[in-house]
């Protein structure tokens, strides 16, 4: 250790940085003391042991092999980088510290530029000459959804983009001035991290303007302020860091001191842990919640921490198309023989099963097996990385010649040489894996032990977006959780732990502002737990808590703890307003109510002066309370119309909506649920098509029905309350998800019509011929028989997929019994019935 600490040291002093680290280590232990949290690391950064020593990063880069010179390299003189995650909502708090200690006019955030992309060139041009904006709105959706495409290659890849110039010579003149404007910057805003600090007021260096919160801000982007000499640091937010304080507080309110959890303590090899990982059961783990990593994960079954390294570092498109993942996965659980070219290799390799998944592992390659420096090596993963022909051969020509020293064979050199240029460029930074391998494994941790805590501080930081709170309020059914209703005398603001359970809090309420909150929570704070609905419009200023407040608790089931129905509390409502209302007016007349007075004089027959009367009215009924809840709560809480039918949808759909975000743009979709809203109007010809909202258990999304879809199921959609099930195509863009219906059906009739064909996924990178001689026993059992044909999608990720018929053997039954049994084969969302 000292010996390491000393190399580092020497190293940032020859390089000019020891005011770097101070500044940086400055700001993080400021905000480790003063509430904020940090990560424990981000990029290259956490391989530094000086950083460690410092409390700037929170892992120890020693025991996981973790290198300084993939951090800094002092044969490569370049400006430190060290990226620092703080909790979303405290960000600005650590920003205002650095501004307050160096100077207002010393440190400004840093501008970029929007530019003109693709669909949004074509929106603005099309505003400029006049266009509809339905019409300009669907050229621009016909750019595809892909991430960087310029319209050159949406023109190449889209016939209807080009139909739709020839046929129309202002679609002509939209495009032609939409591509003479591409890529040009059309407005600045706030970079999301980038803060710098001078030596001196920065206006001496470059222009500023001031940012919409008045702060000062960089007229020059990023690059620029680097070019000048200017050196920035990253300030970036992250909300999972919120999510574990928040999940830490409430597991460690009401425990003696000795028995806090700490959880930068947690042991690395929990059992119970690595168990919840091996299940894919990680909705809300950081990194690890999208189908293909729980996935990858059920196939993996991860048992160190070392296997949540490298899941992080093998879960990226590169590594999936290139074969690595299943022979990572193989050797792993001993189906091929793990092999080294060289005994020398083995210590280097040994924790990812002799297969090359890190930077940092083509680094210690060369050093070892051809006397590079670290620094040297560093060049050398640089030069293979971006595989540029000269720098390559110059680079080979070293590495044979230090082998050849070294007394290694030439050939066998050549091979691993030939080896890491080909892992390297898959290969991923095992230092920024690690780091974000522990906020994984933290978070998995707390899931794992600390269940209700950990999904109740997920609630309460996916507050804003009631699509996430929906599919977590999903997740904690599946998972055994209840979720109670908000509730007069147990909430607080946002969600908190009752028991076993979580209760909602009085925020998520529609029409309870925060002065109501506030006036509610001070009220019971002060005087106890409210009797009844009668005590409780007494004691709240009804200035504050109106008529509308008290309705909205009432219907989403405030006051259902109290003893009464809430058609009882809606219909005592009017009453108790017009008596609180009069003695609060008495009150601040200076008048006493003889009857108050005498509650006041003899407590025990206050309770009495208060009890509510409530009237014999029958109570709404379950769906009309369901109906109230998705009102006011913007969600189903005390149950769901479509619970007795979810066996059904799980097997007559092929995702839940909830997920569709993570599938691709244009893919196949079935999917079901309720119709929420609906829009019906008429189009140019006359003929009618619908806009619905169709939501299932897990979330909700727009479908649009087209004339001849609409005139086929117009009668179900119109419908109240009936179960559908909708098969059509996907469309995603930047703002939001929505299905084109090809198809709608009624749940009942669905798995039986719709079914012509069971499509089985199989992903070449996670199943080998053991996982394909399982699938034919499924698919071949009698109890699996039946008439619908089987089609395997091959899938090669990134390179190409094949669709296999299969022979009528294996003609199938659609049904969820099939598809559950080739989940816990495949993993999850593998089956589609088409």
């Amino acid at each position: 250790y000292f010996e390491r600490l000393e190399t580092e040291l020497a190293t940032i002093r020859q390089m000019g940085f020891p005011g770097y680290f101070l500044i940086v280590q400055d700001f993080i232990n400021w905000a480790k003391r003063n509430g904020v949290p940090v990560g424990p690391g981000r990029g290259s950064a956490a391989g530094s042991l000086v950083a460690y020593a410092l409390r700037i990063t929170n892992l120890d880069p020693i025991p996981y092999g973790l290198l300084f010179e993939r951090f800094l390299n002092p044969e490569r003189v370049s400006m430190p980088d060290i990226d620092v995650d703080f909790c979303f909502e405290n960000r600005d708090k650590v920003i205002r510290y650095v501004t307050e200690k160096y100077g207002a006019d010393k440190v400004a955030q840093i501008t970029t530029f929007g530019k003109m992309l693709a669909r949004a060139v074509i929106r603005d041009v099309g505003r400029v000459m006049g266009l509809p904006y339905g019409e300009v709105d669907r050229i621009a959706k016909l750019v595809p959804a892909r991430l960087g495409i310029t319209l050159k290659e949406a023109l190449e890849e889209e016939p209807r983009l080009r139909e739709a110039m020839e046929a129309d010579p202002r679609i002509r003149e939209l495009v032609t001035h939409a591509l003479k404007l591409e890529g040009l910057n059309r407005h600045a805003s706030t970079h999301a991290a980038g803060v710098v600090i001078g030596n001196r007021p920065l206006v001496d260096y470059l222009p500023l303007y001031r940012g919409q919160n008045g702060e000062l801000v960089t007229q020059f982007a990023m690059k620029s302020v680097e070019a000048i000499g200017l050196v920035k640091f990253d300030f970036l937010g992250l909300k999972t860091l919120t999510v574990i304080t928040d999940a830490v507080r409430i597991v460690n309110e009401g425990r003696p001191e000795g028995e806090k959890l700490d959880i930068d303590a947690i042991p690395l090899d929990d059992p119970k842990t690595y168990e919840l990982l091996c299940r894919g059961e990680t909705t809300g783990v950081f990194q690890l919640e999208s189908s293909g990593m729980k996935e990858l994960m059920v196939k993996l079954r991860p048992s160190t921490f070392e296997d949540i390294i490298a899941l992080v570092a093998l879960y990226r498109p590169g590594p999936l198309g290139s074969g690595m993942v299943e022979d990572f996965i193989r050797r792993k659980h001993g189906q091929i023989p793990i092999e080294y070219e060289l005994p020398e290799l083995e210590p280097i390799l040994k924790d990812t099963y002799g297969v090359i998944v890190y930077q940092e592992q083509v680094m210690q390659i060369a050093q070892v097996l051809a006397d590079y420096t670290l620094g040297e090596a560093d060049l050398l993963r640089r030069a293979m990385g971006k595989k540029i022909p000269e720098e390559m051969a110059k680079q080979k020509d070293r590495f044979l010649g230090g082998a050849r020293k070294k007394g290694i064979d030439p050939k066998k050199a050549e091979k691993i040489f030939d080896l890491m240029a080909k892992f390297a460029e898959y290969g991923f930074n095992k230092s920024h894996s690690a780091a974000y391998a522990l906020v994984a494994y933290q978070t998995a941790y707390l899931k794992a032990h600390h269940p209700v805590a950990f999904m109740a501080a997920l609630l309460t930081n996916d507050r804003a977006n009631t699509d996430k709170v929906v599919k977590d309020i999903a997740e904690c059914r599946e998972m055994g959780i209840r979720v109670l209703p908000p509730d007069v005398n147990e909430s607080d603001l946002h969600f908190t732990v009752v028991g076993d359970a979580i209760r909602f809090g009085l925020a998520a309420v529609k029409n309870v502002g925060e002065a109501a909150i506030e006036n509610v929570l001070a009220v019971r704070r002060e005087d106890g737990p409210f009797r009844g609905l009668r005590d409780f419009c007494r004691r709240v200023d009804l200035q504050k808590v109106n008529r509308k407040v008290i309705e909205s608790l009432i219907r989403c089931g405030a006051f259902d703890s109290l003893g009464g129905t809430r058609a009882q509390y809606l219909a005592y409502l009017d009453r108790c307003m017009e008596e609180a209302s009069a003695l609060q007016k008495d009150r601040a007349r200076g008048q006493t109510n003889l009857f108050e007075a005498l509650a006041a004089a003899a407590p025990d027959t206050g309770a009495s002066a208060v009890a509510d009367e409530l009237p014999d009215v029958p109570p709404l009924g379950a769906a009309e309370d369901l109906r109230a809840e998705k009102e006011v709560l913007g969600m189903y809480l005390s149950g769901h119309p479509l619970a007795e039918w979810e066996d059904l949808l799980r097997s007559a759909t092929d995702t839940p909506i909830g997920e569709l975000a993570e599938r691709a743009d244009k893919a196949q979709v079935t999917v079901g649920g309720m119709v929420a809203a609906r829009r019906v109007i008429r189009t140019k010809n006359g003929s009618r098509m619908a806009f619905f909202t169709l939501e299932d258990l897990t979330g909700a999304v727009e479908v649009v029905a087209f004339s001849e879809v609409f005139a086929r199921a117009e009668e179900l959609i119109q419908a109240e309350d009936i179960p559908l099930v909708v098969r059509g195509t996907l469309e995603k863009n930047e703002e939001n998800v929505k299905i084109l219906a090809d198809e709608v059906l009624s749940l009942e009739e669905a798995p039986e019509r719709l079914t012509r064909e069971v499509h089985i996924q199989v992903n070449a990178a996670f199943h080998g011929r053991d996982d394909l001689e399982a699938l034919k026993r499924i698919l071949s059992s009698p109890e699996m028989r039946g008439a619908t044909p089987t089609v395997l999608r091959i899938v090669v990720p990134e390179k190409a997929e094949a669709l296999v018929r299969l022979p009528e053997t294996f003609a199938v039954r659609a049904s969820g019994d099939l598809r559950a049994r080739v989940r816990d084969l495949m993993g999850a969302d593998v089956v589609q019935f088409r």
